[in-house]
């Protein structure tokens, strides 16, 4: 099997794109809620790029960038023109513990800056396994603020903000 290649997602990798993310939905619960059009979901109207890893035609990984929204850049510090925000960041369940999430990760980083923008984040409080990879990955805690969506017990989600590592 040849190895996974980090790529530009296209219009072709929208299904597969969905039925990875359809496994990482079941298995823990991102996003909370099913979206109405997945496919439109991993597109949102503010997106900058998106890539996928992929083997072959089977897509193992997804990540997208985006403007960052003002609630986002607020809690950065910083003015949201002059940052990008890494989304839609998952590895299908069948394709994890390879390193793909970091790659993906590294990846979009390093689109945002070569585009001269700051690379951020936000991840909701509760989703460990991604704020451990963040945090190996070098992104700097900066802090949590309450979210305009809900878990899925119904509270108002807490998210931390990143910031990606200098000269990623």
């Amino acid at each position: 099997m040849p190895a996974a290649q980090i790529r530009p997602r296209t219009a072709q990798d929208l299904a597969s794109c969905v039925s990875a993310l359809a496994t990482v939905q079941r298995a823990d619960r991102y996003p909370v809620h099913w979206p109405e059009d997945p496919e439109g979901w991993l597109t949102p109207h503010d997106m900058l790029g998106a890539w996928v890893a992929a083997e072959g035609p089977a897509v193992l990984g997804h990540v997208a960038l985006t403007r960052t929204d003002p609630a986002l850049a607020n809690a950065i510090g910083a003015p949201a023109e002059e940052l990008a925000a890494v989304a839609r960041l998952f590895v299908s369940t069948t394709a994890r513990r390879r390193g793909l999430a970091a790659e993906l990760l590294g990846h979009a980083a390093r689109s945002a800056e070569a585009d001269g923008l700051r690379p951020v984040l936000e991840v909701d409080s509760g989703a460990t396994a991604a704020i451990g990879l963040y945090e190996r990955a070098g992104w700097r805690f900066v802090s949590a603020m309450t979210a305009d969506w809900h878990t899925a017990n119904g509270q108002l989600a807490v998210v931390h903000a990143y910031s990606g590592p200098a000269g990623h």
